[in-house]
Protein backbone atom coordinates (compact mmCIF):
# COMPACT_ATOMS: atom_id res chain seq x y z
CA UNK A 1 0.00 0.00 0.00
CA UNK A 2 1.13 3.51 -0.83
CA UNK A 3 -0.30 6.85 0.22
CA UNK A 4 -2.56 8.70 -2.18
CA UNK A 5 -0.98 11.55 -4.12
CA UNK A 6 -2.42 14.96 -4.82
CA UNK A 7 -3.51 13.95 -8.33
CA UNK A 8 -5.35 10.81 -7.22
CA UNK A 9 -9.15 10.95 -7.27
CA UNK A 10 -10.70 10.92 -3.77
CA UNK A 11 -13.67 9.00 -5.13
CA UNK A 12 -14.61 6.89 -8.15
CA UNK A 13 -18.25 5.89 -8.39
CA UNK A 14 -19.49 4.60 -5.02
CA UNK A 15 -15.94 4.03 -3.75
CA UNK A 16 -13.68 6.23 -1.64
CA UNK A 17 -10.02 5.68 -2.49
CA UNK A 18 -7.90 4.80 0.53
CA UNK A 19 -4.45 3.99 -0.85
CA UNK A 20 -2.51 3.11 -3.97
CA UNK A 21 -1.72 -0.53 -4.62
CA UNK A 22 1.51 0.28 -6.49
CA UNK A 23 4.65 2.08 -5.43
CA UNK A 24 6.32 4.58 -7.73
CA UNK A 25 7.75 2.93 -10.84
CA UNK A 26 10.90 0.91 -10.38
CA UNK A 27 12.60 -1.74 -12.48
CA UNK A 28 9.74 -4.00 -13.58
CA UNK A 29 7.22 -1.89 -11.67
CA UNK A 30 5.80 0.27 -14.45
CA UNK A 31 1.99 -0.02 -14.49
CA UNK A 32 -0.22 0.94 -17.47
CA UNK A 33 -3.15 1.89 -15.21
CA UNK A 34 -3.86 3.34 -11.76
CA UNK A 35 -4.83 0.85 -9.05
CA UNK A 36 -6.31 1.73 -5.70
CA UNK A 37 -7.62 0.05 -2.59
CA UNK A 38 -11.04 1.56 -1.98
CA UNK A 39 -14.15 1.18 0.13
CA UNK A 40 -17.82 2.11 -0.01
CA UNK A 41 -19.15 4.96 2.14
CA UNK A 42 -20.73 2.54 4.59
CA UNK A 43 -17.48 0.58 4.90
CA UNK A 44 -19.19 -2.65 3.91
CA UNK A 45 -17.29 -3.35 0.67
CA UNK A 46 -13.57 -3.09 -0.01
CA UNK A 47 -12.35 -3.38 -3.60
CA UNK A 48 -9.37 -3.17 -5.88
CA UNK A 49 -10.24 -0.17 -8.04
CA UNK A 50 -8.59 0.41 -11.43
CA UNK A 51 -8.60 3.43 -13.75
CA UNK A 52 -6.55 4.62 -16.75
CA UNK A 53 -3.44 6.71 -16.26
CA UNK A 54 -3.93 10.50 -16.19
CA UNK A 55 -2.12 10.85 -19.55
CA UNK A 56 -3.87 7.89 -21.20
CA UNK A 57 -4.54 8.69 -24.86
CA UNK A 58 -7.80 6.76 -25.09
CA UNK A 59 -9.78 6.32 -21.84
CA UNK A 60 -12.73 5.04 -23.90
CA UNK A 61 -10.57 2.26 -25.36
CA UNK A 62 -9.41 1.36 -21.84
CA UNK A 63 -13.05 1.12 -20.77
CA UNK A 64 -13.83 -1.14 -23.74
CA UNK A 65 -11.03 -3.50 -22.72
CA UNK A 66 -12.40 -3.57 -19.16
CA UNK A 67 -15.82 -4.43 -20.55
CA UNK A 68 -14.34 -7.27 -22.61
CA UNK A 69 -12.46 -8.58 -19.57
CA UNK A 70 -15.70 -8.58 -17.56
CA UNK A 71 -17.31 -10.88 -20.16
CA UNK A 72 -14.41 -13.33 -20.24
CA UNK A 73 -14.32 -16.24 -17.83
CA UNK A 74 -10.65 -17.20 -18.02
CA UNK A 75 -8.69 -18.78 -15.18
CA UNK A 76 -6.15 -16.39 -13.64
CA UNK A 77 -7.48 -13.30 -15.44
CA UNK A 78 -8.61 -10.46 -13.17
CA UNK A 79 -12.32 -10.09 -13.95
CA UNK A 80 -14.07 -6.73 -13.33
CA UNK A 81 -17.16 -7.10 -11.18
CA UNK A 82 -18.48 -3.57 -11.72
CA UNK A 83 -17.67 -0.63 -13.96
CA UNK A 84 -18.55 3.01 -14.27
CA UNK A 85 -17.29 6.50 -14.99
CA UNK A 86 -16.68 9.47 -12.73
CA UNK A 87 -16.30 12.91 -14.32
CA UNK A 88 -15.24 11.27 -17.58
CA UNK A 89 -12.76 8.92 -15.89
CA UNK A 90 -13.72 5.25 -16.40
CA UNK A 91 -13.08 2.71 -13.67
CA UNK A 92 -13.69 -0.89 -12.75
CA UNK A 93 -13.66 -2.71 -9.44
CA UNK A 94 -13.07 -6.27 -8.23
CA UNK A 95 -13.65 -7.57 -4.68
CA UNK A 96 -10.56 -7.09 -2.55
CA UNK A 97 -8.32 -9.93 -1.52
CA UNK A 98 -4.76 -9.28 -0.30
CA UNK A 99 -2.46 -9.22 -3.35
CA UNK A 100 1.00 -7.92 -4.12
CA UNK A 101 2.13 -6.86 -7.60
CA UNK A 102 5.07 -9.04 -8.62
CA UNK A 103 7.62 -6.19 -8.17
CA UNK A 104 6.33 -5.67 -4.62
CA UNK A 105 6.63 -9.40 -3.95
CA UNK A 106 10.28 -9.37 -5.04
CA UNK A 107 10.88 -6.32 -2.85
CA UNK A 108 9.29 -8.06 0.14
CA UNK A 109 11.27 -11.23 -0.51
CA UNK A 110 14.50 -9.26 -0.84
CA UNK A 111 15.33 -10.36 -4.40
CA UNK A 112 14.42 -12.85 -7.12
CA UNK A 113 12.03 -15.68 -6.28
CA UNK A 114 13.08 -19.35 -6.00
CA UNK A 115 13.04 -21.31 -9.26
CA UNK A 116 10.32 -23.69 -8.10
CA UNK A 117 8.01 -20.79 -7.27
CA UNK A 118 8.79 -19.11 -10.60
CA UNK A 119 7.84 -22.35 -12.36
CA UNK A 120 4.57 -22.62 -10.43
CA UNK A 121 3.63 -19.00 -11.09
CA UNK A 122 4.53 -19.39 -14.76
CA UNK A 123 2.50 -22.59 -15.10
CA UNK A 124 -0.58 -20.93 -13.57
CA UNK A 125 -0.29 -17.91 -15.86
CA UNK A 126 0.43 -20.07 -18.92
CA UNK A 127 -2.73 -22.07 -18.17
CA UNK A 128 -4.79 -18.87 -18.15
CA UNK A 129 -3.19 -17.62 -21.36
CA UNK A 130 -3.72 -21.01 -23.01
CA UNK A 131 -7.43 -20.84 -22.16
CA UNK A 132 -7.71 -17.33 -23.60
CA UNK A 133 -5.71 -18.19 -26.72
CA UNK A 134 -7.94 -21.22 -27.36
CA UNK A 135 -10.79 -18.70 -27.66
CA UNK A 136 -8.81 -16.53 -30.06
CA UNK A 137 -8.18 -13.84 -27.45
CA UNK A 138 -4.79 -12.34 -26.55
CA UNK A 139 -4.31 -10.74 -23.14
CA UNK A 140 -2.12 -7.92 -24.55
CA UNK A 141 -0.98 -6.56 -21.21
CA UNK A 142 1.25 -9.16 -19.57
CA UNK A 143 4.02 -7.52 -17.52
CA UNK A 144 5.54 -7.89 -14.04
CA UNK A 145 3.16 -5.34 -12.53
CA UNK A 146 0.17 -7.05 -14.18
CA UNK A 147 0.88 -10.17 -12.09
CA UNK A 148 -0.83 -10.01 -8.69
CA UNK A 149 0.31 -12.60 -6.16
CA UNK A 150 -2.01 -13.74 -3.39
CA UNK A 151 -2.66 -16.76 -1.23
CA UNK A 152 -4.86 -18.30 -3.94
CA UNK A 153 -2.16 -18.00 -6.60
CA UNK A 154 -1.34 -15.41 -9.29
CA UNK A 155 -3.81 -13.26 -11.21
CA UNK A 156 -3.27 -11.28 -14.41
CA UNK A 157 -4.55 -7.71 -14.54
CA UNK A 158 -3.96 -4.83 -17.00
CA UNK A 159 -5.96 -6.65 -19.68
CA UNK A 160 -5.67 -5.11 -23.15
CA UNK A 161 -3.07 -2.47 -22.25
CA UNK A 162 -1.46 -2.72 -25.70
CA UNK A 163 -4.74 -2.64 -27.62
CA UNK A 164 -6.00 0.44 -25.78
CA UNK A 165 -2.74 2.38 -26.19
CA UNK A 166 -1.88 5.10 -28.65
CA UNK A 167 0.71 4.39 -31.37
CA UNK A 168 4.19 4.15 -29.89
CA UNK A 169 3.28 1.76 -27.10
CA UNK A 170 1.26 1.96 -23.91
CA UNK A 171 2.55 4.32 -21.21
CA UNK A 172 3.61 2.46 -18.11
CA UNK A 173 4.17 -0.92 -19.78
CA UNK A 174 7.64 -2.33 -19.19
CA UNK A 175 9.34 -2.15 -22.63
CA UNK A 176 11.07 -5.48 -22.00
CA UNK A 177 7.64 -7.15 -22.20
CA UNK A 178 6.73 -5.74 -25.60
CA UNK A 179 7.38 -8.26 -28.38
CA UNK A 180 9.36 -6.97 -31.40
CA UNK A 181 6.34 -7.28 -33.70
CA UNK A 182 4.34 -5.07 -31.35
CA UNK A 183 7.09 -2.46 -31.18
CA UNK A 184 6.87 -2.17 -34.96
CA UNK A 185 3.11 -1.61 -34.89
CA UNK A 186 1.79 -5.15 -35.23
CA UNK A 187 -1.45 -6.36 -33.69
CA UNK A 188 -1.42 -8.19 -30.35
CA UNK A 189 -1.45 -11.95 -30.92
CA UNK A 190 -1.12 -14.98 -28.61
CA UNK A 191 2.60 -15.40 -29.32
CA UNK A 192 3.13 -11.82 -28.18
CA UNK A 193 1.66 -12.88 -24.84
CA UNK A 194 4.19 -15.74 -24.74
CA UNK A 195 7.04 -13.26 -25.26
CA UNK A 196 5.70 -11.11 -22.41
CA UNK A 197 5.26 -14.16 -20.18
CA UNK A 198 8.91 -15.06 -20.82
CA UNK A 199 9.92 -11.54 -19.77
CA UNK A 200 7.78 -11.79 -16.62
CA UNK A 201 9.33 -15.10 -15.60
CA UNK A 202 12.80 -13.73 -16.35
CA UNK A 203 11.96 -10.83 -14.05
CA UNK A 204 10.68 -13.11 -11.30
CA UNK A 205 13.85 -15.24 -11.50
CA UNK A 206 16.41 -12.43 -11.86
CA UNK A 207 14.85 -9.04 -11.04
CA UNK A 208 15.10 -7.87 -14.68
CA UNK A 209 12.84 -8.32 -17.71
CA UNK A 210 15.91 -8.38 -19.97
CA UNK A 211 18.52 -10.27 -17.91
CA UNK A 212 21.78 -11.83 -18.90
CA UNK A 213 21.60 -15.61 -19.37
CA UNK A 214 23.93 -16.06 -16.40
CA UNK A 215 21.37 -14.34 -14.14
CA UNK A 216 18.74 -17.01 -14.82
CA UNK A 217 18.50 -20.42 -13.15
CA UNK A 218 20.00 -23.03 -15.53
CA UNK A 219 16.75 -24.98 -15.57
CA UNK A 220 14.84 -22.01 -17.05
CA UNK A 221 17.35 -20.59 -19.52
CA UNK A 222 16.40 -22.60 -22.58
CA UNK A 223 12.66 -22.21 -22.11
CA UNK A 224 12.82 -18.46 -21.47
CA UNK A 225 15.17 -17.94 -24.44
CA UNK A 226 12.60 -19.63 -26.68
CA UNK A 227 9.76 -17.50 -25.27
CA UNK A 228 11.81 -14.36 -25.94
CA UNK A 229 12.71 -15.28 -29.53
CA UNK A 230 12.47 -12.30 -31.86
CA UNK A 231 10.60 -14.31 -34.49
CA UNK A 232 7.15 -15.34 -33.23
CA UNK A 233 7.44 -18.57 -35.21
CA UNK A 234 10.35 -19.61 -32.97
CA UNK A 235 8.35 -19.23 -29.75
CA UNK A 236 6.46 -22.03 -28.02
CA UNK A 237 2.70 -21.78 -27.59
CA UNK A 238 1.19 -21.13 -24.16
CA UNK A 239 0.22 -24.84 -23.78
CA UNK A 240 3.83 -25.79 -24.58
CA UNK A 241 5.10 -23.36 -21.94
CA UNK A 242 2.63 -24.82 -19.46
CA UNK A 243 3.81 -28.35 -20.25
CA UNK A 244 7.47 -27.37 -19.96
CA UNK A 245 7.01 -25.64 -16.62
CA UNK A 246 4.87 -28.45 -15.23
CA UNK A 247 7.29 -31.24 -16.16
CA UNK A 248 10.58 -31.51 -14.30
CA UNK A 249 13.52 -31.13 -16.63
CA UNK A 250 11.48 -30.81 -19.82
CA UNK A 251 12.88 -27.35 -20.49
CA UNK A 252 16.31 -28.93 -20.86
CA UNK A 253 15.29 -31.54 -23.45
CA UNK A 254 16.02 -30.79 -27.11
CA UNK A 255 12.51 -31.32 -28.48
CA UNK A 256 9.59 -29.01 -27.62
CA UNK A 257 6.45 -30.51 -26.14
CA UNK A 258 3.65 -31.15 -28.64
CA UNK A 259 1.00 -28.46 -28.63
CA UNK A 260 -2.47 -29.63 -27.55
CA UNK A 261 -5.33 -28.82 -29.90
CA UNK A 262 -6.97 -26.71 -27.20
CA UNK A 263 -6.28 -25.36 -23.74
CA UNK A 264 -6.12 -28.02 -21.04
CA UNK A 265 -9.41 -28.51 -19.25
CA UNK A 266 -9.59 -27.06 -15.75
CA UNK A 267 -10.10 -29.43 -12.84
CA UNK A 268 -11.10 -28.91 -9.23
CA UNK A 269 -7.49 -29.57 -8.26
CA UNK A 270 -6.28 -26.50 -10.17
CA UNK A 271 -7.52 -24.10 -7.50
CA UNK A 272 -6.66 -26.28 -4.50
CA UNK A 273 -2.89 -26.14 -4.72
CA UNK A 274 -1.75 -22.52 -5.21
CA UNK A 275 2.02 -22.01 -5.20
CA UNK A 276 3.37 -21.66 -1.64
CA UNK A 277 4.71 -18.17 -1.11
CA UNK A 278 7.90 -17.24 0.79
CA UNK A 279 7.41 -16.19 4.38
CA UNK A 280 8.31 -12.55 3.80
CA UNK A 281 5.77 -12.29 0.97
CA UNK A 282 3.09 -13.84 3.20
CA UNK A 283 4.01 -11.34 5.92
CA UNK A 284 3.68 -8.45 3.44
CA UNK A 285 0.24 -9.68 2.38
CA UNK A 286 -0.83 -9.90 6.03
CA UNK A 287 0.50 -6.41 6.72
CA UNK A 288 -1.39 -5.01 3.73
CA UNK A 289 -4.62 -6.59 4.93
CA UNK A 290 -4.15 -5.35 8.49
CA UNK A 291 -3.29 -1.83 7.37
CA UNK A 292 -6.31 -1.68 5.09
CA UNK A 293 -8.66 -2.97 7.79
CA UNK A 294 -7.35 -0.28 10.11
CA UNK A 295 -7.74 2.48 7.52
CA UNK A 296 -10.32 5.05 8.44
CA UNK A 297 -12.64 6.39 5.80
CA UNK A 298 -12.17 10.04 4.95
CA UNK A 299 -14.35 12.18 7.15
CA UNK A 300 -17.60 13.22 5.50
CA UNK A 301 -18.05 16.99 5.13
CA UNK A 302 -20.24 18.46 7.88
CA UNK A 303 -23.88 18.90 6.97
CA UNK A 304 -24.96 22.44 6.24
CA UNK A 305 -27.31 23.87 8.83
CA UNK A 306 -30.91 24.32 7.72
CA UNK A 307 -31.70 27.91 6.75
CA UNK A 308 -33.45 29.86 9.47
CA UNK A 309 -36.58 31.79 8.73
CA UNK A 310 -36.27 35.52 9.27
CA UNK A 311 -39.41 37.11 10.74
Amino acid sequence: MERLRHDDPPRLGPYLTLARLDADSTDGGAVPERRYLARTDDGERTVLLCAPLPDAAAPAAWAMEAELASRLSVPRFLRPASQGSEAGLPWYAVPYTPVLPLPAALAAHGGPLPEDLVRRIGAALAAGLAAAHARGQAHAGVSPAAVLLGAAGPLLGCFGAVRSAAPGGPPGLDPGCLAPELRSGGRPEPLGDVFALGAVLAYAASGHTVPEQSELPPGLRRLLASCLARDPADRPSAPQVLHALSTTGLARTPAPAPAPAAAPAATVLDEQAPPPLPGRVVAALAAQSAELLASELPAAPPARPAPQKVH
